[in-house]
């Protein structure tokens, strides 16, 4: 097994509302949609933005596109208008998903 990346398999986007985090994750290749299902949990996602004071995380599995939507909760710091932090917004949130690494079969 190898370990990579989740940026060398897939992308994401991501927006906010309030301080909610809702990211897309959708692989490039759709064969490595189940290897990501497997690996990539709401309890990884989660635990990647616990730092943040993020307290759930949901994953919508959206087979039919090979792809996956994920709200996180507070954790955005209050979000946009109600943050101190220079970025408030969860369009930047989704470099942090894509640097999960998941285990490939070598």
């Amino acid at each position: 097994m190898k370990e990579v990346a989740l940026h060398a398999l897939a992308h994401s986007r991501a927006g906010d509302k309030g301080n909610r985090l809702n990211m897309s994750l959708i692989p490039y290749d759709p064969a490595h949609y189940e290897l990501i299902a497997a690996q990539v949990t709401e309890a990884r996602v989660l635990d990647l933005f616990r730092h943040r004071g993020a307290t759930h995380c949901t994953r919508h599995d959206l087979p039919n596109l090979h792809a996956f939507n994920f709200v996180v909760e507070e954790v955005l710091e209050g979000g946009v208008n109600g943050s101190l932090n220079l970025d408030g917004h969860g369009k930047t949130h989704s470099f942090r998903l894509l640097e999960l690494t998941i285990r490939l079969p070598a």
